[in-house]
């Protein structure tokens, strides 16, 4: 494993580019061992800095790179995993402004989850994931890389609390059980026109999955989900990137919408 200092020093310098708006090289050219592992006690560097140094607080996890489209757009072929903090959640409708804020914004449709109890893994099921959820909620995640131009590695991202900018939940939230979660159907525009669809089936098979598998790799590390947390499953279709002046908007047959603009 990658020695403290270096874990602290690489960590400062994605807090630095999270806080300046200035990218940084990818940790993977300059680490040529760097692995997952140390990606992922260098995003709770960051963290640390945010929870300890900015008051922020731990309100959700997401899990992302979950479907084909964003992986072979990104060029990763696994799933990451981050942190959901109280800053990045917008109302349904927000302005959220880019400058100064977010480098290289990307919007992401996905399905959140709210829970109504812990879950702690290993040994997390599907089933486990739907009992312990109290509603489903349509989503947009505008994920954001503090790594310049997007040139990541599964390492990079997972050191970048998994490329997570700020998210927006519709005010729309289902019961799980009243749904089939494969089958939602999630059609996504820009500026009023059509861009994408996905099934939430393009999520390892079923969101249910997904959130599964993220409750059991943060379990290894020690990290629970915790009743009242929103988990993020990732995206349904690909990734579509967004500036100033842009509208998104997201409707799950169902189930309701959910939108945003860029200022």
């Amino acid at each position: 494993m990658m020695n403290r200092e270096r874990i602290n020093a690489l960590g400062d310098e994605l807090y630095n580019a999270l806080r300046s708006g200035q990218a940084v090289s990818p940790l993977t050219d300059r680490e040529g061992d760097i692995q997952i592992e140390d990606a992922y006690h260098i995003s709770l560097r960051v963290l640390d800095r945010r929870v300890e140094g900015d008051g922020e607080t731990i309100v959700g996890k997401k899990i992302g790179v979950t479907s084909k489209p964003v992986q072979e757009m990104l060029g990763v072929f696994q799933p990451d995993f981050g942190f959901l903090m109280d800053t990045m959640e917008y109302p349904n409708g927000s302005d959220i402004p880019i400058a100064g804020h977010l480098i290289a914004p990307m919007a992401e449709g996905e399905i959140a989850f709210r829970l109504k109890k812990d879950l702690v893994g290993p040994g997390v099921t599907e089933a486990d994931v739907l009992d312990a959820t109290e509603t489903v909620i349509p989503c947009f995640e505008i994920v954001d890389s503090r790594i310049a131009d997007w040139k990541i590695k599964i390492q990079d991202t997972v050191a970048d609390n998994a490329s997570c900018g700020v998210y927006v939940l519709s005010e729309t939230e289902v019961d799980p059980r009243d749904v089939d979660l494969p089958n939602l159907h999630m059609k996504i525009y820009k500026n009023g026109e059509f861009q994408s669809e996905g099934l939430g089936s393009a999520v390892q098979g079923n969101p249910l999955t997904a959130v599964a598998w993220l409750a059991n790799t943060l379990g290894e590390f020690g990290i629970p989900f915790k009743a009242g947390e929103v988990i993020l499953s990732g995206s349904l279709a690909p990734l579509i990137p967004v500036v100033a002046g842009d509208e998104m908007s997201l409707e799950v047959a169902g189930v309701g919408s959910c939108s945003c603009r860029f200022v």
